[in-house]
């Protein structure tokens, strides 16, 4: 087995991802503590051709050293706005026709393996602090919940890792 070139998978320029129809899909950071973190969402989100990332509160905005460290570029090639407050973006987003949906686990989440994306739908997915998760009044603003399935003793994923599953699933069910 050969290594690929960034030739021979296709890389697209900055112009051509910018272009490109995207997943109707953005990333809601609630109040996100780390810039590492933040960086990794722009990096998935550039990686499965999501529309933006929007951050909230506390979240580090680009142009951020550590963001740019785990971005690798991508927080120049995807979509970003910030908002003062969480709830502010969720009013807003919901004004432009986007389902709202917190990635937590409340009362009632549906399973995210046994959640299917409509094709025809716009997503907002709300992902929370690295402590508190999604805030509960953020919470209550939202449509509906998904929850990733976990056995562990911890029942908590980083919040980045968590970004990867669930983008990975809209990706791959929205194509």
């Amino acid at each position: 087995m050969q290594k690929l070139t960034q030739q021979q998978m296709g890389r697209l320029t900055v112009e051509e991802f910018r272009a490109m129809t995207k997943r109707p899909v953005v990333a809601v950071l609630d109040n996100v503590r780390s810039a590492g973190n933040v960086g990794a969402f722009f990096r998935t989100a550039d990686a499965f051709g999501m529309e933006a990332v929007v951050l909230c509160g506390i979240t580090a905005r680009p142009p951020q050293k550590e963001i740019h460290k785990t971005a690798l570029g991508a927080e120049l090639t995807v979509a970003w706005r910030g908002f003062d407050s969480t709830l502010e973006a969720v009013a807003a987003l919901r004004e432009e026709g986007y389902k709202i949906v917190a990635v937590e686990q409340v009362e009632g989440s549906v399973k995210l393996s046994d959640f299917e994306p409509a094709g025809n739908e716009k997503y907002a997915l709300v992902f929370g602090n690295e402590v508190e998760g999604v805030a509960q009044e953020v919470v209550d603003a939202c449509d509906l919940a998904i929850e990733i399935p976990q056995v562990g003793t911890k029942h908590s994923l980083n919040v980045a890792v968590t970004g990867g599953v669930v983008l990975w699933e809209f990706f791959r069910r929205l194509r």
